[in-house]
């Protein structure tokens, strides 16, 4: 098998599938390495089957809603099994057509460990891999802070296979994770508890997206526990015992750490081989995402700069352009106004400026504010609610940050980002006629604002 390469890619991920495959569409002769799965972990343990789960999760209420419009779902029930194994064959589809993608692009596929040995050169298993340049896109793992018991924790990924629900369970946390999977256990029928160290969760967020986030949880039945601090963690007879900080003790059957996630760099360089690290233990690079060894370079989650999947994307193909492309890109990867999402319960949707990080930079905003009740919850006795959030630049006119809470925030969201990008105003917004009845009229249609200084 050939071994000399114009490209070796450490990592089948997003963003180095991506890489991989648009820099073989340049004329370049690639060569891409994995040792676990294809697609990375939005495929097999993140964003995907997560989805799914949260579209499982929303039925229960569905049913409910279901009477308002006059059909009668007696009896139901539910199969956790069915769900994880129709998710699981889901996966294993996706996992199958990534390996295509990347042979029908003229990939090299190399299954293994993959380690960096310096000077351009890759080992997989026993054999030595050359090339002009070296990319890692490796991805991260669950953090869990060291503390006694901790091995008695479960992580994120080890939901997707659960052998059965508990009926009794802890998520720690207070990122998106975290409370996405609370929502999720939630809503397939767990008693559900957040535990988070700090005041309120979601932090970087929006603080009215925080509070209306919370406040809607908590009407649910999830119970929210913040300013709490595990100290240790006890089991017997097959249940959990949370000691916290402040003396309080708590039981469970289940406890999910989601504490956040750091570069995956197990065994990934050889000796002398490895590049310079930022302070939070990622791989520093430049604008290029050229680490400080020459010829390697890393993108997506192991770069810490935004963990997201279409950020991974977004990398590799700059990458791939920049290296072997004809026409190469103008100016570096740009990361501003990137919309994002949250799926808990409710979604979450939002794109630019918080308000505070708004007022920071230009001193003076309008903020224009909207809750309500969705239509179809009107019939019955839902309380279901959205709540939707405009800064605007009270100078120019520019909106500078839009935040949804509620159903379909993020379909909302989306649409809406390429405006924000394109700089649009409060006036386009409010010249735009809007869709009726929906959601997402609500944005332009809002006229009522607030002028807030610093």
């Amino acid at each position: 098998m050939k071994t000399e390469f114009d490209l070796v890619v450490i990592g089948a991920g997003s963003g180095g599938v991506r890489a991989a495959r648009m820099a073989a569409s340049h004329g370049a002769s690639v060569a891409i390495i994995e040792e676990r799965f294809f697609g990375g972990t939005c495929v097999n343990v993140g964003c995907v089957p997560k989805k799914l789960f949260s579209y499982g999760a929303h039925f229960p209420q569905e049913f409910s809603l279901a009477s308002d419009y006059g059909y009668q779902v007696d009896g139901w029930s539910f199969d956790w099994a069915t769900l994880r194994d129709n998710k699981s064959r889901e996966i294993e589809r996706l996992n199958g057509i990534y390996k295509r993608i990347l042979d029908q692009a003229g990939v090299t596929i190399f299954q293994g460990h993959g380690t960096v040995l310096g000077e351009g050169r890759v080992s997989v298993g026993d054999q030595v891999l050359t090339a002009r340049h070296v990319l890692v896109a490796v991805g991260g793992k669950p953090f869990v802070p060291d503390f006694p018991g901790k091995e008695h924790v479960r992580i994120s990924d080890d939901l997707f296979y659960l052998s059965e629900l508990p009926e009794r369970v802890a998520v720690v946390g207070g990122g998106y994770i975290a409370t996405e999977f609370a929502g999720i256990l939630h809503g397939l029928g767990c008693e559900v508890t957040q535990i988070y160290r700090k005041e309120l969760f979601l932090r970087g967020f929006d603080e009215d997206i925080r509070a209306f986030v919370a406040a809607q949880m908590t009407a649910q039945g999830i119970t929210l526990k913040f300013n709490a601090d595990v100290a240790k963690i006890t089991e017997a007879e097959g249940r959990k015992q949370l000691h916290f900080q402040d003396g309080g003790e708590e039981e469970f059957d289940e406890v999910f750490y989601a504490t956040g996630r750091v570069p995956l760099l197990d065994g990934l360089f050889a000796e002398g081989a490895a590049p310079a690290l930022n302070e939070r233990g990622a791989i520093k690079v430049d604008e290029h995402f050229q680490t400080s060894n020459a010829g390697l370079y890393a993108l997506g989650d192991v770069i810490d700069r935004v963990q997201l999947t279409p950020v991974a994307l977004a990398e590799g193909m700059w990458l791939a352009a920049h290296l072997f492309g004809q026409n190469k890109p103008d100016e570096a990867m740009n990361y501003e106004h990137i919309a994002t999402a949250v799926f808990s319960h409710p979604n979450i949707g939002t794109v630019g400026m918080t308000e505070q990080q708004a007022l920071e930079s230009c001193g003076a905003v309008r903020v224009y504010k909207s809750q309500f009740r969705p239509m179809r919850y009107t019939l019955g006795e839902l309380q279901e609610r959205s709540f939707i959030k405009l800064i605007v630049d009270d100078e120019t006119d520019r909106v500078l940050g839009l935040h949804m809470a509620g159903e379909d925030a993020a379909e909302i969201t989306q649409g809406f980002a390429v405006a924000i990008k394109m700089g649009a105003t409060k006036a386009d917004f409010d010249a735009t006629v809007g869709i009726h009845p929906t959601a997402a009229e609500e944005l332009v249609t809002m006229r009522q604002g607030e002028r807030i200084t610093r």
